[in-house]
């Protein structure tokens, strides 16, 4: 199956855009370092991430194609996908333009980096063990959808959500907002709840799955939860 190049760095194009527009229109300034390298880390870790799938076009076409995946699962999207994002990175640059809370240590700050570096590469790497790792929730028989155990799958059962939530809780801190902490911590918890949802759908709906989550016990965090 083909994906054009258009297809496949189109997005990563589209969110640096609207990344950009986000945080230094509600900064007001471009002079911004804290803004200039959260859109390095997500540009790299987009391209980054298209690179290692490149040949991985069923995937690649899956996840750029919009299908009718669970109903219930449209406003968790919006949240996590749109709603969420938006919102710290606007809360961060209003908070930048008028000095709202103090800064961020700078070892938080490196702290958050490294968090979000290895977050990137933990979804990255479920991306790359898991040809269903779909942007919506569904069932893939027309693929012939199995169960997945290999890579990060062996020691949780969603460690792309798990990369995504800490991704988002570590972004305020790069951008140097406390307040930014209310949106993200939203995103974050809707991660959770979708993880939840979704565990819950695999486990009726997908065979195997049910045995794997016997062997697998935890589902964002090894001996936690």
């Amino acid at each position: 199956m083909h994906v054009s190049v258009a297809r496949r760095f189109g997005p990563i194009i589209f969110s640096f855009v609207i990344t950009s527009v986000c945080l230094f229109g509600s900064s007001g300034r471009l002079d911004w370092p804290n803004a200039w390298i959260l859109l390095g880390l997500n540009f790299a870790a987009g391209v980054a991430t298209m690179v290692l799938l490149w040949r991985q076009t069923e995937l690649l076409a899956e996840r750029t194609n919009v299908r009718a995946g669970k109903s219930w699962d449209k406003a968790i999207v919006g949240v996590v996908v749109f709603l969420g994002p938006v919102a710290t990175w606007i809360t961060a640059g209003l908070n930048a333009r008028f000095h709202w809370s103090n800064s961020v240590p700078s070892w938080a700050f490196l702290a958050a980096v490294t968090i979000a570096v290895l977050s990137a590469a933990l979804i990255a790497w479920a991306m790359r063990s898991n040809k269903f790792f779909s942007s919506i929730i569904r069932i893939q028989k027309d693929r012939g959808h199995v169960v997945v155990a290999s890579g990060p799958y062996r020691f949780v059962r969603h460690p792309g959500y798990a990369g995504m939530a800490a991704f988002s809780l570590a972004t305020p801190l790069i951008l140097d907002s406390w307040w930014a902490f209310a949106p993200a911590a939203i995103t974050a918890a809707m991660f959770v709840l979708r993880t939840v949802l979704e565990d819950r759908t695999l486990h009726n709906e997908l065979d195997g799955y049910a045995d794997y989550g016997r062997r697998v016990k935890y589902k964002l965090l090894p001996a936690i939860w």
